[in-house]
């Protein structure tokens, strides 16, 4: 396969075999590409599967109804959506080297890829902006955080990411002054976005900043929890009265959600910040990154939007329980809505 200078041309194998300026396709041996399939193939499944889970058990339960929960949903949402519309055609171009899907659905999966991750982000920022009024001011917060204002960050949470998306990769200012570099890359079969420096910029400092947002109230969160934890101790020898013991119960219960939130934003950091800094040095360095090392930084990103889910699943005792109704047909009857999902 690989024969240096004194390879015949008719070794080269093309995206679009006969077609004049068609991509060079350099495909991966049987064993390793049917690997790759059944990898990226279960990433997009999970996150599918999983996120119509979390919506179904929250829209449906009339017990999940709550601001935190409908941020949770339309969390899940934009995840599912990943695994809908993102990542079963970045499997191919990964698996192929070839985007056999035309040029405008190029431009629309791009827009797409990266309206969705922002997405996730801003709604993993105003979750940790939900935990850390709960946690700080048990007793107040739902007053403060009602649905109203759970919608307004939802909105929020799509609008911006959808608006700004679509206004760079369809007015094309991403590449201007790489148009050439950008034309390169881009033969027939080929679906390589190229952004300029300031973009990327842009770009860096819009995951950098709402991630710093969630690592500063995150942090404040544990203080305060600890804090508070200390604080039952010490009353708990005294003898409480039952608005304290309330008052530590419904504590105790934000602190609980909120670790488990944490854990989620810690995974998504994780994910996407191999692709962030991977971004950033590449277009500073002259695009010297390796496809291999850019295609596993993308799809560790696109990981994490089957990971969630899994998360949940492992930490909330709720979830695994409207699963159960939800697998097992329960979810059809018509007292399912109403039914209790806590132990407590």
């Amino acid at each position: 396969m690989s024969g240096g200078e004194a390879t015949p041309p008719a070794a080269v194998q093309m995206c679009y075999e006969n077609v004049n300026g068609s991509c060079v396709k350099t495909p991966y041996s049987p064993g390793p590409r049917l690997l790759l399939y059944v990898v990226f193939g279960l990433g997009a499944v999970l996150a599918v599967l999983g996120n119509l889970l979390v919506m179904t058990s929250i829209l449906h339960f009339k017990q999940l109804h709550s601001p935190t929960n409908f941020l949770l949903a339309s969390l899940a949402c934009a995840d599912f959506l990943v695994g809908v519309a993102v990542m079963p055609f970045s499997m191919v171009r990964s698996v192929e080297s070839c985007w056999y899907f035309g040029r405008s659905f190029c431009t629309f999966h791009t827009c797409c890829d990266v309206a969705f991750c922002y997405s996730s982000l801003f709604h993993l920022c105003f979750i940790s902006v939900d935990r850390y009024m709960a946690v700080t001011d048990p007793l107040v917060y739902p007053t403060k955080f009602t649905v109203s204002v759970s919608g307004i960050c939802i909105g929020v949470s799509w609008i911006l990411p959808l608006v700004y998306s679509a206004s760079v990769f369809y007015t094309g200012v991403y590449d201007n002054g790489l148009e050439e570099l950008s034309s390169a890359l881009n033969c027939i079969g080929g679906c390589q976005v190229v952004v300029n420096q300031n973009w990327v910029l842009i770009d860096f400092l819009s995951f950098f900043i709402p991630t710093l947002i969630m690592i500063i109230l995150y942090s404040n969160i544990f203080l305060v929890a600890r804090q508070q934890a200390k604080k039952i101790e010490h009353t708990g020898s005294k003898g409480e009265s039952s608005s304290e013991s309330y008052k530590a119960r419904v504590a105790k219960r934000e602190r609980k959600a909120a670790k488990t939130l944490g854990v989620t934003v810690v995974a998504f950091m994780i994910s996407w910040l191999p692709y962030s800094i991977d971004s950033l040095i590449d277009v500073f360095m002259g695009f010297i990154t390796p496809a291999y090392t850019y295609e596993i930084c993308a799809w560790c990103a696109y990981y994490n939007s089957a990971m969630n889910p899994l998360i949940y699943a492992l930490f909330y005792p709720w979830f695994k329980k409207a699963i159960r109704v939800i697998l097992s047909g329960q979810v059809f009857k018509n007292s399912s809505a109403t039914m209790s999902l806590f132990s407590e």
